[in-house]
């Protein structure tokens, strides 16, 4: 088809002109595959950093199950996981945390103010809001942190593990998870050895946490993103009732100037997003730093995956 040969010029231009060294490229609609295409000697099992994508793939399908389950409620408070959180944080919701509306400011580097990974929560809690909860949304890796120490606290088990028991596992990605094993694409140097990281995370956060966060974290191949695709495409199954990812990806920040959100979900609504303006107007997904992304059309049942590093 000819709107295919225009996908692949357009990702062959981005590899000729240095965007990315490699990259890897799926377009379907439902459960059918339509396109599926890798680029700079990269194959579809290449290991991929997903960076941010890493929210929606772990701690955002997590959630939806524990939400799902009755485990987890909207307006469960940051205090009833955390009881010593101090006064302006003690109020923050799960749906703030999801929304990115808690008030959290996006980053601070977790060494600057501990050498115990176990202080991580104590650190985001002590550190002064960037506005008070409840306002327009602030995308905030610290806030999502955060939400995966509530979830583990939930879950009974550390991220990943439930991760893989409730997301990865059931959807048949065996490539997909924490602490990757296989070839991975490399991403930025190591500021410390000029070395490239490659299998690594690069979010630095997500490093002092020994790799397992719920702002990054997880590698994956563009197989298993297909899977992953599919799911969000056609309803949810078999980890999610169909009424949940309708949740999910509801707008839940309408009045919001900036960015609308549905549960770690980014919307087309939002102005100038990554979605552009050839999906629908119900169109959601994700972008990770790394150069990773997907998005899905609802309405339609399209959805696309590009992994590039």
């Amino acid at each position: 088809m000819e709107a295919f040969e225009q996908v692949h010029r357009l990702v062959q231009q981005g590899l000729e002109q240095g965007a990315y060294p490699c990259a890897a490229l799926a377009v379907g609609m439902g459960q059918e595959l339509l396109l599926k295409r890798t680029y700079g000697g990269c194959t579809a099992h290449t290991l991929f950093d997903m960076a941010s994508v890493t929210k929606i793939l772990s701690p955002t399908m997590v959630a939806l199950h524990f939400l799902e389950a009755g485990l987890l409620g909207f307006s469960d408070r940051v205090a009833d996981f955390f009881p010593d959180a101090p006064g302006d944080k003690r109020d923050i919701t799960v749906l703030q945390l999801l929304t990115h509306t808690s008030g959290i400011p996006d980053h601070v580097y977790f060494s600057d103010y501990t050498d115990d990974p176990a202080d991580a929560a104590k650190v985001i809690l002590n550190h002064p809001l960037e506005q008070p909860p409840g306002g327009d949304p602030i995308y905030t890796c610290l806030g999502y942190i955060l939400l995966g120490k509530i979830l583990e606290q939930v879950g009974g088990a550390p991220l990943d593990v439930l991760a893989e028991r409730f997301v990865f596992a059931p959807l048949g990605m065996t490539r997909t998870g924490y602490h990757p094993q296989g070839d991975a694409a490399p991403t930025e140097a190591d500021p410390a050895t000029l070395i490239p990281f490659q299998g690594v995370v690069s979010d630095r956060n997500a490093r002092f946490l020994g790799g397992i966060s719920a702002n990054a974290g997880v590698f994956s191949d563009l197989e298993d993103m297909i899977r992953f695709g599919k799911m969000l495409a056609c309803g949810g199954a078999p980890i999610l009732r169909a009424d949940t990812l309708r949740a999910a990806i509801a707008d839940r920040t309408p009045d919001s100037a900036g960015e609308h959100r549905g549960l770690g979900f980014l919307l087309a609504s939002t102005p100038g997003s990554f979605l552009g303006d050839r999906m629908g107007a119900q169109a959601y997904g994700h972008t990770g730093f790394t150069g990773t992304s997907i998005a899905v059309d609802p309405d339609t049942g399209l959805w696309v995956v590009l992994l590039t590093n």
